[in-house]
This record gives structure tokens, sequence and C-alpha cells, in this order.
């Protein structure tokens, strides 16, 4: 019986010898391709999906990055604008892509914070289809009017406003944008009543409200900045926690009375979901370290953009917390789209 027992026992420890061995060779087997991955990442150029038509601000931030993470990599970053409902087109390509570090969205908050709120069904979830990499940038948004009326402040704006109710239009990016609610929230904090015209993107609003289509516009600054130099557009004041650098004197929304009024917009990276940890890391070094050069500091802060790089669980906290924030608003503001 002893030696049964024993024969057992010894037959039973090189099973699992054996097994011990075949997981750590399966366990090298898969990790060992995902190392080479990293190592040698990127071989080939990358893709960054701009989810918007070409001379909006997230078009503008885009290049700018893709300038910088194609000398950082020594290859080449394709800018690929993928336009259309509100940034959902462009997004559900990214999340359908395969996992691999070569196909990046640049999203923000409007598209990843206020599109899953908005739309009844998507194709796309903001946590579950995607990895955030990083923060790119802040940027404050401000309100530009066509120059021939005769408005300097947002004050005058909507004292214009309460007595021609319905006749002063204004553009956004697209129903839903976060341009597009920030014109509902002033409705509602000024009691006044606006028309929206929504657009296929901020250019072609940006054309009509300097045309005379519309009076008004919710903007990002860069994409309405040198209108505004030329004097093409006027701005009016800014919709940001603070006041641009860019525009010193211009007050912000919450200087002008209207203290629940604050919707900037930020921009950030993000990667199909499963994409290896490995290239994600270099992939969030590699931005932070464009972010950190003066010389993409300049040219975003030239915009009037922040650049804000970030930990990839900082930008994960920033979303679930803008995911919150922008349901009540929808809610509130009754907006839903198909």
């Amino acid at each position: 019986m002893k030696l049964s027992a024993f024969k057992k026992t010894e037959h039973f420890g090189l099973n699992s010898t054996l097994k011990l061995a075949l997981f750590t060779a399966c366990a090298v087997g898969f990790f060992l391709p995902l190392q080479l991955q990293a190592q040698t990442f990127p071989s080939k150029p990358i893709t960054l999906v701009i989810p918007f038509v070409p001379g909006g601000t997230t078009d503008i931030l885009g290049r700018i990055l893709a300038d910088g993470l194609g000398k950082k990599f020594g290859q080449t970053v394709v800018v690929d604008n993928r336009g259309g409902a509100g940034g959902n087109i462009g997004a559900a390509a990214v999340a359908q892509s395969k996992p691999d570090g070569y196909t990046l969205l640049l999203g923000y908050n409007g598209t990843n914070a206020i599109n899953p709120s908005l739309y009844k069904q998507l194709p796309w979830d903001p946590i579950k289809s995607f990895d955030p990499i990083s923060m790119v940038a802040r940027v404050n948004n401000v309100v530009v009017i066509n120059p021939n009326l005769a408005i300097k402040t947002l004050p005058e704006l909507v004292t214009y406003a309460n007595a021609n109710p319905g006749k002063l239009n204004y553009g956004s990016a697209g129903a839903g944008s976060i341009f597009h609610l920030a014109g509902e929230m002033l409705e509602q904090q000024a009691h006044i009543t606006l028309t929206h015209v929504p657009y296929k993107g901020a250019s072609p609003a940006v054309i009509d409200l300097m045309g005379g289509q519309i009076q008004l516009m919710f903007s990002t600054i860069p994409a309405v900045l040198q209108q505004i130099k030329s004097g093409k557009l006027r701005a009016i004041g800014v919709t940001g926690a603070q006041r641009s650098p860019l525009f010193p004197e211009l007050p912000t929304a919450k200087e002008s009375g209207y203290s629940g009024m604050m919707v900037d917009s930020w921009f950030g990276v993000f990667a199909p979901k499963g994409t290896p940890k490995l290239i994600e890391a270099q992939l969030n070094t590699a931005i932070r370290e464009v972010l950190n050069d003066p010389i993409y500091i300049k040219k975003m802060e030239d915009q009037g953009a922040q650049p804000l790089g970030s930990t990839a669980n900082e930008m994960a906290d920033l979303l679930a917390s803008d995911l919150k924030v922008w349901q009540g608003i929808i809610r509130s503001a009754k907006v839903v789209l198909e």
C-alpha cells in the first residue's frame, strides 16, 4: 500500500510538472508575440481618425498631434477625416478596427461623452469599445456673431433675443453637438428663444455665419480664430471656466451673469478595446512627450488650445464623469436623436 501510494504521488507530481511546463510554454507563446509587437511598434503608418470634416478644431489639433507623433515614432501618422452623424461614423470605424495600435480615434467630449446619451442606438459603446490612451487638450468655447449685428456683449445678445424671439438663428457643428447644447443652455438660463440650424461640421456653419445666413454660433476658438482676427466674425464672450489667453478682454458667460453656463471642449486619443497594454503605454508616452515639446505647445496655444497629456486612468475618470454630467443635461434639454 505504501509503495502504491508513493507511485501515485510520484505520478501526480510528474503530471503537475508537465502541466506547469505546458502552461509556461503557452504563456510565453502568448505574450512573446505581444512583446515583439511592442518592441517593433510602430513598424508601419498609424491612422488617426478624425470623426469630423476638415477645418474644425478636432481636425486642427489632430494634425498638430499627428505631425508630432510622426516625428517621434519615425513613421507617418495619417489623418483620416471620417465625418458624419456627430462623429459616430468615425468612432464606429475605430471601434471595429483591429486592436493593434495602428488605428486610433481623436475623440472629444461631444462624441465620446455626449453622443451615448443623445442617440437612441449607437454601434459602439464609450466604455466597452475603446481604451483611453491620453488627454490631448482642453479648448475654451466662444460665442461669435456676424459683425453686421450691433451686438458686442452676451447681455446685449440676450436683450436683442428677448425683443426678437426666434429671429436669431444659431449654427452648430450638428444636432446634439456640444455647441447645440450650449445654445440650449443659454436659452434655458436667459429665458430666450433662438432658432437652431445644424450643419455637418463646424466649417460650413462658419461660412454661413460670415455670409449672414445665420447670426451667431457657439464654437471652439480654433475653428473661428482666423475669422475673429480678420474681423469677419465678432467674439462676444467665452463659455469656459476662465477667460481665454488669446482674448483676455472677453468675459466668461459666468461673468456676464449666466453662472450655470460653463461649456468647454476636451480632446483625447482612444484605441480599440483590447489593444495590447504595452503598445498603449508606448502611445501614451509618445503623446505626452509631444504635448511637452515647446514646439507643439506653442502650436496648440496659438490655436487657443491648452495641451494636456494624462495617464490612461485619468482619461478614463474624466470620461466617466462627463458621461454622467451630459446625461443629466441632455435629459433636461429633452434632445434625442435617432
